[in-house]
């Protein structure tokens, strides 16, 4: 079975470069990007299957990219990213489109079960509507 490709969004350059190196180590397609806007320059490059998205950014903030990556292509799941516990804003990110939100700092075991499950729910949404065998 294929792995899942993943898009790293973060404005923090640390936490997403070691995030994405860790992800990559453990056989992931990782790819990183710095803020929302070049996000979606990334996907109109390279279609991705999970994103991590932070949520607090600079510029495009994670639930305008949240909504600009759901209108591109509704079967990315997107899971959300913040340092700050929310509880509106995690209800915004799903009613909204976000698969699922993690509180950073989280534990490897944790993000991986979260793109594996999302992943899988993509792949069963593609199936439905008939876009892989």
């Amino acid at each position: 079975m294929s792995k899942p490709r993943v898009l790293v969004v973060d404005d923090e350059e640390r936490f997403r470069t070691t995030l994405g190196k860790m992800l990559a180590a453990q056989g992931l397609e990782v790819e990183i990007a710095g803020s929302g806007e070049e996000a979606l320059e990334k996907l109109k490059a390279l279609p991705c299957d999970v994103v991590l998205l932070d949520i607090r950014m600079p510029g495009m903030g994670g639930i305008a990219a949240l909504s600009a990556i759901k209108a591109r292509d509704p079967l990315i799941e997107v899971i959300a990213l913040s340092g700050h516990a929310s509880l509106d804003a995690a209800m915004e990110l799903m009613q909204r489109g976000a698969y699922d939100y993690l509180l950073k700092p989280c534990a490897l075991e944790d993000v991986l079960a979260k793109i594996e499950s999302a992943w899988e729910k993509k792949q069963e949404r593609e199936k439905i509507k008939g876009k892989t065998p």
